[in-house]
């Protein structure tokens, strides 16, 4: 679909990307096609078998886009499932590579032990990470950019402020009035079908993303990637917009996108400002 996710994807004839097929992501979607979240999720057309693998077919989220530029942010207050806290504790594996990707940022993030085994546990990992970014204080991260030269950007952990946040959507639309009003009412649209959402209510939704796509002539913004997404038993229900504790499962999905649409707010007051004449002056604070 894009390159910021390589890998589990094939491009297919006729406006349709192939996803690898996960029996979790497959059941959400045909869930979804028959939700109010149907307009913000990419068509679901069945399975379709390659060779030894079997594929999830979606709308190609691009297809009809001139140079589009990208911005996926993942969503909710934390990225791992309970039961992965849960199988940490009992069956805790080192992982070496995340142990590297940690040093890397931050050679002092891992404990002496940690730092003894040369490995960390996923959970500890995936904790670590949702914690040195805005997952855990806005609800949601920037995972990656890409721009119209298809160059890719990745370096947005220190991000931690809503105006931090401001700054890279200007970055991101190039300040582009139109653009920043179209995603803001397609948010407002998006935060008004949850709310009517049978599935959103019913559902853990832990690692999804919202894909923000444009070009020039166009703006929208899509729920992908259900692989982690998980209903709840017995009939229970979510807010989505309270804080985690262990045993709630709540994700604060609301909460990020509470805070995506008030930066959106705020970046279309900045662009406004400048479009009206501003940039030319000194700003005062």
């Amino acid at each position: 679909m894009n390159s910021i996710h390589t890998g589990n994807f094939q491009l297919s004839k006729g406006g349709e990307v192939l996803k690898l097929y996960s029996e979790v992501e497959a059941k959400c979607l045909d869930c979804l096609m028959r939700d109010p979240l149907r307009p913000f999720v990419p068509q679901y057309h069945g399975l379709v078998t390659r060779g030894e693998s079997c594929y999830i077919r979606l709308e190609d989220l691009l297809s009809g886009l001139r140079k589009p530029v990208i911005m996926d942010c993942k969503m909710g207050v934390r990225t791992y499932q309970e039961e992965e806290l849960i199988k940490s504790r009992t069956k805790a594996t080192l992982r070496s590579d995340m142990y590297q990707k940690m040093v890397k940022i931050d050679p002092s993030a891992p404990s002496a032990e940690e730092h003894a085994q040369n490995g960390v546990t996923k959970w500890r990992y995936l904790q670590w990470r949702d914690s040195t970014s805005s997952t855990s204080t806005l609800g949601f991260r920037i995972e990656g950019i890409m721009m119209e030269d298809t160059s890719v950007q990745r370096d947005f952990r220190k991000i931690q402020t809503l105006g931090q946040v401001t700054e890279a959507l200007l970055y991101f639309t190039g300040g582009q009035l139109e653009t920043l009003r179209a995603y803001h009412s397609r948010l407002l649209a998006l935060s008004d079908a949850l709310k009517n959402s049978p599935f959103f209510r019913t559902h853990e939704v832990i690692g999804s993303s919202l894909l923000f796509v444009h070009d020039h002539s166009k703006a929208s913004v899509w729920m992908i990637d259900f692989g982690k997404t998980t209903p709840l038993a017995d009939g229970r229900e979510l807010r989505h917009n309270v804080p985690w504790v262990e045993g709630s499962r709540e994700d604060g999905y609301l909460i990020g996108l509470t805070s995506l649409i008030t930066s959106l707010s705020q970046a279309i007051s900045v662009a406004s400002w400048q479009q009206d004449g501003g940039c030319g002056e000194e700003k005062t604070v």
